[in-house]
């Protein structure tokens, strides 16, 4: 028991060493897979956007935006790639833009700027569009790597590579097939079937509760995703209520179908918890059929559905919850400027993700009897 604790925890400190080397040594090595072709443009950041460090702070005082008194700055910083590499520029900060209290420029920060020649003096400008982050994700994910790994052990290692092949699935198979005209509903079945396929074994092994719990899930998605049309046609949505749609629709070369593409969204939303639900419940079929394996299959579907039921409530709650804080500042502006909600929920964006919400959950609910039915069928038929 103390040498797994000791492997535990160099195993640990080797994922938080290995992260650490990621980020300082390897990530600029990388960073040119993640850039732009100069001749392209990016939603959100243009193709002149690059990265640069603050050098010095040269002016700091306190300045009135809007009727509200905030922290202006005037730094200089260095530019670190692209055209302009080496070139050193003063970036106004604070003055043209909200800036949170504690949002201000330190020496030593990197940050995104927007950068180009001026056409009244030709003087070089650089303006300011973001922080780097890069290397604050990758610490983070690695104390949730190593937290992961503790709590969980190797079942958490896994889950975490289960994750990363289904993060590959999404990246490299759905959207650039999606992207180049395919049918976004019946990708995002095959490709989620795909990555609970492989995530699934990976993590809980080749074993007969596996087996349960993937043909439960390819179902019950199967299902998700014939609702989720129907809902969609009857509520006559057409995908394009989130604003993203429209810079994907400048941006795309290929006609692309919005509807299924907001089907797609459901379909792939679901997977998390609907992994969790059939896979806890195949789980609980056979811990219980362990425990007495004299329950036949009625009353060991009627024991298994009382822990599916209590399981499917929690995660409601959980799917409310999460949608109220997605949507809280859209909630917060209704509130504030008086808006029905009786004509808001018809305003499109607002339906779709009302719709999302009951597509998803219904999803969830008929997942529970299809897990526990299958399940009861494969260990009571096994004996």
């Amino acid at each position: 028991m103390k040498n797994e604790k000791i492997v535990k925890i160099l195993v640990a400190v080797v994922m938080v060493a290995a992260v650490v080397v990621l980020s300082l040594v390897a990530a600029p090595m990388l960073r040119g897979l993640f850039q732009s072709d100069p001749e392209s443009t990016d939603v959100g950041y243009s193709s002149d956007t690059v990265r640069a460090q603050v050098i010095s702070i040269a002016e700091e005082e306190q300045v009135d935006y809007n009727g509200t008194p905030q922290i202006y700055q005037l730094a200089e910083v260095e530019i670190m790639e692209g055209e302009f590499l080496g070139t050193r520029v003063f970036m106004d900060f604070g003055r043209n833009q909200i800036v949170p209290e504690d949002y201000v420029l330190s020496t030593g920060d990197e940050i995104l700027v927007s950068v180009g020649v001026s056409l009244v003096d030709n003087t070089t400008d650089a303006y300011f569009i973001d922080f780097v982050r890069g290397r604050a994700i990758l610490l983070i994910f690695a104390i949730f790597v190593v937290i992961a790994f503790l709590v969980g052990s190797w079942t958490g290692l896994r889950s975490l590579l289960g994750m990363l092949v289904g993060l590959g699935v999404i990246v490299l198979f759905i959207i650039p097939q999606i992207a180049g005209g395919a049918n976004p509903v019946l990708i995002s079945i095959i490709g989620s079937i795909i990555f609970l396929g492989l995530s699934l074994y990976l993590v809980y092994g080749w074993k007969a509760m596996t087996h349960a719990a993937v043909i439960s899930m390819a179902l019950a998605l199967s299902i998700t995703g014939l609702l989720s049309f129907l809902f969609i046609r009857l509520a006559r949505l057409t995908g394009f209520g989130n604003e993203d749609m429209m810079f994907l629709m400048q941006q795309s070369q290929i006609p692309i179908d919005m509807r299924g593409i907001l089907l797609a969204g459901i379909i792939i939303g679901s997977l998390g918890v609907l992994d969790d639900l059939v896979v806890g419940q195949s789980s609980s079929v056979f811990q219980l059929h362990a425990a007495n394996p004299a329950l036949q299959f009625k009353e060991l579907f009627a024991r298994a559905m009382t822990i599916g039921r209590d399981h499917v409530s929690a995660s409601v709650n959980t799917l409310v919850l999460a949608y109220a804080g997605e949507s809280l500042p859209m909630l917060l502006l209704f509130s504030i400027t008086n808006v029905n909600l009786g004509m808001a929920i018809n305003v499109s964006y607002i339906a779709e993700e009302i719709v999302r919400a009951m597509a998803g959950t219904i999803g969830l609910f008929i997942s529970i009897p299809i897990a526990t039915a299958l399940a009861c069928f494969w260990v009571t038929r096994s004996d």
